[in-house]
């Protein structure tokens, strides 16, 4: 839980072009495209002590298409991409159904404690006028 973590750390966000999200998401995940977001985890020996967490690299044009298409705020689906990225660096991961269930359980959570509404539940559909 998040409750056994330090209450500091460092993590470094980079803002991206969807070019290098692409170049990135091909290199480090091998699949073509620009994804919203990638989480890179530091790889400190135990015996460093250390705040840093790692990287986490967010492509501007992804997620502006993204909170555009899925009728949220810019600044709620910006801060979904922060929370999801730093949940990457701590080792929650979405492969699996029960981690996938796990994981949003938690950005639901923080993104609440944050003023955020949920991020998975669909908006309201709007209502066509006759």
């Amino acid at each position: 839980t998040l409750g056994d973590l330090k209450p500091e750390a460092e993590i470094s966000v980079r803002i991206v072009s969807a070019a290098e999200s692409a170049e990135l998401n091909l290199r480090y995940r091998g699949k073509e495209g620009p994804t919203n977001v990638l989480s890179f985890p530091a790889d400190i020996p135990d015996f460093v002590e250390s705040d840093l967490l790692g990287d986490i690299v967010i492509c501007a044009t992804i997620v502006r298409k993204e909170a555009t298409e899925q009728r949220k705020t810019l600044e709620a689906h910006w801060a979904h991409m922060l929370v999801h990225g730093t949940l990457h660096l701590l080792g929650y991961d979405h492969i699996k159904d029960n981690e996938a269930e796990a994981m949003e359980a938690l950005e639901t959570t923080i993104l609440g404690k944050l003023n955020f509404p949920p991020p998975y539940l669909a908006p309201k559909e709007e209502t066509q006028l006759p």
